[in-house]
């Protein structure tokens, strides 16, 4: 059989553990690398560096290959629209890919199609105007709420609570509305709010939610062919930390199975809708009640998730396999759990280097743990790994024995044990 190629751009820990699994089955991946010590071109034979904007890199990358891919959604869509226009297999399409770049694009689609989300609207205009415009939403729907760039956030970037009118008045919030109206007005400057946005010109206007006053947070991740083969792992649980996922849990722990249902119907829906191919996840909120669980669609992402990172270890097929997998539009594999709990624990950067025997002695203190390693430099806060941790209990106690099993294991990466 000659290998398939399959071109990704960006060069993370996503391309990167996109590679373990495509050298498994056969096939040749090609990264479009930030720069060539990065995660990805550690382990990638072919790693060209270029930046997902640069059209030559990107023409280059998409030689020849099977499909196109992404490993983040801060993409140029003008150039992919052309590519695709030229016959270049672009999965997910730039239509679908859009909803995972844009929250407002994302807002209105799953109003279409008549999903569960928080209340939400768009403000523009000049600073008082937003200003005024954020106090008549806030009127509407109570205070705090969530005030957010539509392009260009990621991991808790982007997003501000606002506790109350006067929260606009100096700080981060009224820098936003400042660049924001003067990039409406013709005067973008860098930065967020007025900032520019990959492929997407500056953001104009900004997106205001209300704040869902959830119980816990979950998650539904699927993959979808272009041919339309859908398969689902279970819905999680995940526990965010300043904006970034710190632990999941799989399956969620004494998730109401309506509640359950719900999350793949959601997933599902928005998948067949909009033409999704490759992996999808939803983040949700679970506002949880005696009478039952309802739910609220959070954000997207169109490719590999920290969400499900378990499945490397925890489920008969990664989501890094499926993924390659489904934009190759090759049969979906299983996605059934390997044991009845799995856990994921994020590896983010401690204060200080950690210690040259790091790695030896979380090995040794938790032999059944499933440690990954990025090959990133240590930073304060950083992803640099996570510890995925097998468990055969499914009650609350002894699912936390084992979140406390993996999270030594990362206290003695981090340098804090």
């Amino acid at each position: 059989m000659s290998a398939p190629i399959l071109a990704v751009i960006g060069g993370g820990q996503l391309a990167r553990m996109m590679q373990e699994e495509a050298s498994a089955l056969g096939v040749h991946l090609r990264t479009l690398v930030e720069a060539a010590d990065g995660s990805a071109a550690q382990v990638t034979v072919d790693a060209p560096v270029g930046r997902a904007d640069d059209a030559d890199a990107v023409r280059a990358l998409a030689a020849g290959a099977a499909a196109l891919t992404f490993e983040h959604e801060h993409q140029d869509s003008a150039l992919l629209s052309r590519l695709q226009a030229e016959g270049v297999p672009v999965r997910p399409a730039p239509e679908a890919l859009l909803l995972a770049r844009d929250k407002l694009a994302m807002r209105r689609a799953v109003d279409a199609a008549g999903l569960p989300q928080p209340a939400w609207t768009e403000i523009a205009g000049n600073a008082q105007e937003m200003r005024a415009q954020i106090g008549a939403f806030a009127a509407a729907h109570g205070w705090p709420v969530v005030l957010k760039t539509p392009r260009g956030g990621y991991d808790g970037h982007g997003v501000l609570m606002i506790d109350s009118v006067a929260d606009l008045d100096d700080g981060e919030a009224a820098t936003w509305l400042e660049t924001t109206a003067a990039a409406r007005a013709g005067n973008a400057t860098a930065g967020t709010g007025g900032g520019g946005s990959l492929g997407g010109g500056a953001v104009t206007s900004l997106l205001v939610e209300e704040a869902v006053p959830f119980t816990r947070e979950l998650a539904v991740l699927l993959a979808r062919r272009p041919s339309g083969q859908i398969a689902v792992w279970p819905v999680i649980e995940s526990v965010q930390s300043g904006g970034i996922c710190v632990q999941a849990v799989a399956p969620a722990p004494g998730l109401d199975p309506a509640a359950a249902r719900q999350a793949e119907h959601i997933g599902r829906t928005i998948a067949e809708r909009n033409n999704v191919t490759g992996v999808l996840a939803v983040e949700l909120f679970a506002v949880e009640a005696p009478e039952g669980t309802r739910l609220y669609i959070n954000e997207l992402a169109m490719r590999p998730h920290n969400s499900g990172h378990w499945t490397q270890d925890g489920a008969v097929t990664s989501q890094f396999a499926q993924h390659l997998r489904a934009v190759l539009d090759l049969p979906l594999g299983a996605t059934t759990p390997t044991a009845p709990t799995t856990v994921m624990v994020n590896y983010l950067g401690g204060d200080r280097l950690p210690p040259a025997d790091a790695l030896a002695r979380a090995l040794e203190r938790e032999p059944q743990a499933h440690i990954h390693l990025y090959g990133k430099q240590w930073r304060p806060g950083r992803k640099l790994g996570h510890v995925n941790l097998t468990t055969a209990a499914t009650d609350p106690a002894g699912i936390d024995v084992a979140r406390e099993r993996a999270g030594a294991v990362v206290a003695i990466l981090r340098g804090e044990v």
